[in-house]
């Protein structure tokens, strides 16, 4: 089974595609509100959940959603239909780091995507580009809440270097120019929330599924991220989603 389409299977009762409840997504874009008729864009956006979703907070916005999978940018435009979006939402199938900047946009998120950049720090140059001087640029990223073990590692496919702990995280931020206005630290049970769903919908896949030639695959990978979670980064891995502003 090709990975966009597993991960696609994975988030179905998951679409954030990051370790954060609704509520706190919200919390979090009324803390990035700048006007109403926001210029908004979603790098690496998945479903788009996140753009959907702040659409809802700037009534004359307008969104742009960047992903490479077919299969998330059909569940976004779905998405956007139902919940009569889709005038103001325009997806792009294409990569994120060749989507051209024009520096003027006032909200641009990247929420568990900075690897589509090659990490937070390239992230911040990158995606930065996107914001206008009185912007806000909307970030989430692993950090490491625990000295990673050697499960953690193997279990992300890690090196200790991969992160850095929350103050290593705000200090990558500010020495890019960019002050953090807030942020939230995902819970125990956000991430919790966030595995099982992941591993829930894979699995309920392919047991409703049995006759498919990727069913048993699927089963055997959603038994293997389950076993690096429980037995290695779970609560070593943590995820902050930062809102900055330009120092």
């Amino acid at each position: 089974m090709d990975r966009q389409r597993l991960s696609s299977i994975a988030h179905t009762h998951h679409p954030i595609a990051a370790p954060i409840f609704g509520v706190n997504v919200n919390r979090l874009l009324r803390r990035a509100d700048r006007r109403p008729n926001a210029r908004i864009l979603d790098l690496g956006c998945g479903e788009a959940a996140w753009a959907l979703q702040a659409l809802a907070h700037y009534p004359d916005g307008h969104a742009d959603g960047v992903d490479t999978s077919p299969y998330a940018l059909e569940r976004a435009a779905a998405a956007a239909a139902v919940r009569g979006l889709a005038d103001r939402l325009t997806l792009h199938e294409r990569d994120a780091r060749s989507y051209v900047p024009d520096g003027d946009h006032d909200l641009v998120m990247c929420v568990g995507s900075t690897h589509a950049f090659g990490g937070f720090t390239e992230t911040l140059e990158l995606a930065g580009r996107h914001v206008n001087p009185d912007g806000v640029l909307l970030v989430g990223e692993g950090y490491w809440q625990a000295p990673p073990t050697t499960a953690a590692l193997a279990g992300l496919d890690a090196k200790p270097e991969d992160f850095t702990d929350l103050a290593g995280l705000v200090d990558s931020a500010e020495r890019a120019g960019w002050t953090p206005i807030f942020a939230h630290l995902s819970t125990g049970a956000e991430w919790d929330d966030y595995e099982w769903s992941w591993v829930g919908s894979l699995t309920e896949w392919a047991l409703d599924n049995p006759g498919h030639p990727d069913a048993a695959g699927a089963l055997a990978a959603a038994r293997e991220h389950r076993e690096q979670w429980l037995r290695g980064y779970r609560d070593v891995l943590g995820f902050a989603t930062l809102v900055l502003r330009r120092g």
